[in-house]
């Protein structure tokens, strides 16, 4: 079974090849590596070409992030997909546990896996975890799956015409939205597969796409449900989003001792 890693990368030169060295030294032998790169001037392009033939390289513009994955995809040749952001990695052995998952459970199309929140010194910060998905909980925001910790088939990725161009918010939770749409199995597992970096730079540790992800989050109620947001819809995002802490105790407990997501940077 073939993984195909597609890494969209522009301007992360401090973290790209930690990022790169993450997927070359797993200890799975049948990897397929793409790295796309629309235009960086700082050095990553360096970086990139230093592999050699141990990886391919799209050195093309792109209309976005979601574009440059599409684009990184159409020359991935694996059974199974998954994209690693430059400033993320991969944790040792991922790439076997995922492979023996999806070999052990032929009906599974996703797997979403749990990870760490690192800084910008790739100091652990805290533990974050994948819910269980589920596409109501996902429409009122409460159904987080961790995205370099998420891997997908070829099949289903194809199904659904890979990600909405359109999105340059939160382009993967549409993805994960699309394929379960699309009749998709999506299983949560146990294990922690990656390094998320929350820095100064990063749209999480920055929030400057707030706006956009709220807009986007919109459109994706409307997806799942067939209607626009009501005011009523509050009570049961409320609802929801309690229901998610109390339903994941390791993702609560972890939130209580640590604190959330955004916070990493300055706690």
């Amino acid at each position: 079974m073939k993984i195909s890693v597609v890494t969209i990368s522009f301007n992360q030169a401090e973290f790209l090849r930690q990022c790169i060295d993450s997927v070359l030294n797993q200890d799975y032998p049948n990897i397929e590596y793409i790295v796309v790169d629309p235009g960086s001037t700082d050095g990553s392009r360096e970086i990139i070409d230093s592999y050699g033939r141990r990886l391919v390289n799209v050195y093309e513009k792109d209309a976005g992030p979601a574009d440059g994955l599409n684009k990184g995809f159409a020359l991935a040749t694996g059974d199974i997909y998954c994209y690693l952001n430059s400033d993320d990695t991969l944790l040792p052995f991922a790439l076997r546990k995922v492979a023996d998952y999806f070999c052990s459970h032929p009906n599974v199309d996703v797997i979403c896996g749990h990870g760490h929140i690192i800084d910008g010194d790739s100091n652990f910060k805290r533990n974050v975890f994948s819910d269980k998905f589920n596409l109501k909980a996902a429409a009122y925001g409460s159904s987080v799956s961790i995205q370099p910790s998420t891997f997908f088939r070829k099949s289903v990725f194809k199904a659904v015409g890979g990600f909405n161009v359109n999105n340059r918010s939160n382009w993967d939770g549409e993805l994960l939205i699309d394929m379960t749409l699309a009749g998709a199995r999506v299983d949560t597992v146990n294990e922690l597969l990656s390094c998320y970096r929350v820095h100064g730079e990063s749209i999480t540790g920055t929030g400057r796409l707030v706006e956009a992800h709220k807009y986007h989050s919109k459109q994706m109620f409307e997806k799942i449900m067939g209607r626009p947001f009501e005011l009523s819809d509050y009570w049961l995002m409320f609802y929801f989003r309690f229901k998610k802490h109390f339903s994941n105790p390791k993702a609560l407990m972890e939130r209580i001792r640590r604190g959330p997501v955004f916070g990493t940077e300055e706690s």
